[in-house]
């Protein structure tokens, strides 16, 4: 038999299956879930079969491409339907995204774009505050540990109430709670822990939130679970601090639901779909192609433009190909309209676009309304396009550090690209290989680093032949890489010899372009003391890391923070401090009844210092990067102290 990858399932089918075992049989899903990764697999049509063994097959009927029920999935072993079979199958397949509500108008892309997060973007994820009980939460600097809340799983049959525009329902409520209990659930057994019966209270849980109209919690469960999969599965694209964003995602937004009002709570309910609306008429002028090749296998192009009144918008083709679709659609035509440019060529034209619609990102829609015309393009040195580069360098960045916050709010708009004036220095030597390094205006030291290492597209050669030519000066697009020093990845520039553009992933550069070569290596670059040289912060940002693969109990056994803790007072973070020894003495607090035995963890006091810890390193790491990009002396040796590092928005009070 040919392998054949198995089905999405349902949250709620895998969780029913899940839920309907009897305890004996729940101990045995994880290794029936390993022993069925192992068995071959063949797809006749909708359906896919698992051979168990000699005589035994497993089936997953999904018509329409996703198991939609739990008589979708039949054993022909003795013991089925009450076997374990059907539960690992569904366990061991990929979660289904929930059905979603019809958009107003189908996007230009045909799949997600790649985003910072695979969570994928993640479900890019979006994070943010949480619910555990309402009078529970500690203060960022309080080191007593929350009430434990009392969080009720609402069934999914109970009816589910439209909710009114500025408070939660009590049914959501009780769906936010049971949000947070299954999370807090993973953070207190870890990564080791948290196997299909974890997974399938997250699944529960989803569903439930879905249907009482949270679809943003919902969608943070099933990044959680599909996480916590990866890396089980010892998945290379796994990243610990993915997780640790899903989770905070999950905790902060299931939080926020019993706190939230108004139109706070209209972005923690989220949406389940991205909605277009109508712009009427456009005059959109092209800017730069860059390549969208996804960890998923997903791969194509996107076009940037901007409209007459300097908005930035986007034109896609992304589906399922890797890099060598990438290569490919750069040269087809773009689907907008009726209009017969090419992607590249729309980077360098124009359009004039009637009945368009666009998405709250900018995503132009592609719908049968829609009609298009090539028109005149404008050079980067001309209105509208030339008042990109006129916005102050740190401005740009204060703005584009919102848009790629890990907990921003979803739907928020903006832009992470960055604009600039550079002048070139020359290649730097960093741990992780080498970098091109820039100045920008005010004096601002800048490194360039490549958009994407695969050698089929031209971002790393370009990159490297522009570190040979110093004292060049370009003007640049480029995304923020949040980071203590100035960080762009490289997507576009100014043809050195000033005729043109490149679009550094797709056009190649030669030395004839360049001036003449003789560039130095440069050391690492940074401005003596300047923002987050010598932040400690990194000493609680491992601690809350290491919570998440190995649990509470892990992180409890720890030894004493109490010279960590001094350090950071230190450096000017005694939140830090405060936050670490809580986190600590949460982690490692069991109390014991009359008799002597120990009894429950307080999971939820300490997911909730956790979730403070982990919204807290976030909006001090990103105050670094902001602080970064101020031009003139630089800020305090140690980074931001409680006066410049702001309370994080989703971290519980």
């Amino acid at each position: 038999m040919t392998a054949a990858p198995l089905p999405p399932v349902a949250p709620e089918v895998t969780a029913t299956l899940v839920e309907d075992l009897s305890p004996r049989l729940r101990k045995r899903l994880d290794a029936a879930v390993t022993k069925l990764g192992s068995r071959p697999t063949h797809r006749d049509g909708d359906t896919v079969t698992i051979a168990v063994d000699d005589d035994t097959e497993l089936r997953l009927h999904a018509p329409g491409g996703v198991v939609a029920t739990v008589d979708a999935i039949t054993c022909g072993c003795l013991l089925a339907p009450a076997c374990v079979h059907r539960a690992a199958a569904a366990s061991a397949a990929p979660a289904a995204d929930p059905a979603p509500e019809p958009a107003a108008e189908p996007a230009a892309e045909s799949a997600p774009d790649a985003a910072p997060d695979p969570a994928a973007q993640p479900a890019a994820p979006t994070v943010p505050d949480s619910t555990p009980p309402p009078n529970s939460t500690p203060s960022l600097g309080d080191t007593t540990p929350p009430t434990a809340p009392a969080l009720a799983t609402a069934p999914p049959s109970t009816p589910v109430t439209v909710p009114a525009p500025d408070e939660a329902t009590p049914a959501q409520r009780e769906a936010a709670a049971a949000l947070w209990s299954a999370g807090a659930a993973v953070l207190e057994a870890g990564v080791a822990g948290a196997g299909a019966v974890a997974q399938a209270a997250l699944l529960r849980a989803a569903h439930t939130a879905r249907l009482r109209q949270l679809p943003r919690g919902a969608s943070a469960a099933l990044s959680v679970v599909t996480l916590l999969r990866a890396a089980r599965a010892g998945d290379p694209s796994y990243r610990t601090a993915d997780l640790v964003t899903a989770l905070a995602e999950l905790l902060g937004t299931a939080h926020r639901v019993g706190t939230a009002s108004g139109a706070e709570l209209a972005a923690v309910r989220g949406r389940a779909r991205r909605p277009y609306s109508p712009d009427g008429s456009l005059r959109l002028y092209g800017l730069f192609t860059e390549p969208v090749v996804t960890d998923s296998g997903h791969g194509g192009a996107r076009t940037w433009v901007v409209t007459a009144d300097g908005r930035l918008c986007t034109v896609g083709d992304v589906a399922p190909g890797g890099v060598g679709r990438a290569l490919g659609v750069a040269d087809r035509t773009v689907r907008l309209g009726d209009t017969a440019l090419t992607h590249r060529e729309l980077g360098r034209a124009g359009l004039a676009v009637s009945g368009a619609t666009v998405s709250p990102d900018g995503r132009l829609g592609a719908g049968k309304g829609v009609k298009a015309v090539t028109a005149r393009g404008a050079a980067w040195t001309e209105p509208p396009l030339a008042a990109l580069w006129g916005t102050p360098p740190a401005e740009q960045a204060a703005r584009a550090l919102r848009s790629v916050s890990r907990y921003a709010e979803p739907g928020g708009g903006g832009s992470d690209l960055l604009f600039l004036d550079i002048e070139l220095l020359g290649a730097v030597g960093e741990s992780g290989g080498t970098c091109l390094l820039a100045r920008c205006d005010g004096g601002v030291p800048v490194r360039l680093a490549v958009a994407d290492d695969d050698p089929a597209l031209a971002h790393r050669d370009n990159l490297m032949l522009l570190a040979t030519a110093p004292g060049t000066r370009l003007r640049i697009i480029g995304r923020l890489v949040p980071a203590p020093h100035p960080r762009l990845t490289l997507l576009a520039c100014s043809h050195p010899t000033g005729e043109s553009t490149v679009d550094l992933g797709f056009d190649r550069l030669s030395r004839a372009d360049l001036p003449d070569p003789g560039a130095p290596v440069h050391s690492a670059p940074d401005r003596p003391g300047g923002p987050g040289a010598e932040s400690p912060l990194h000493l609680l940002e491992r601690r809350v890391e290491q919570t998440v693969p190995a649990g509470r109990a892990a992180l409890g056994m720890l030894g004493d923070v109490t010279a960590e803790a001094r350090r950071l007072r230190r450096a000017g973070l005694p939140t830090a401090a405060g936050l670490l020894t809580a986190l600590r003495a949460s982690a490692a607090r069991r109390e014991r009844d009359l008799f002597g035995r120990l009894l429950p963890a307080d999971t939820d006091g300490f997911a909730a210092h956790w979730l403070a810890a982990t919204r807290y390193t976030a909006s001090v790491a990103e105050s670094l990067c902001a602080a970064a990009w101020e031009p003139g002396p630089a800020v305090p040796t140690h980074g931001p102290t409680e006066a410049t590092a702001p309370r994080p928005a989703g971290s519980p009070r």
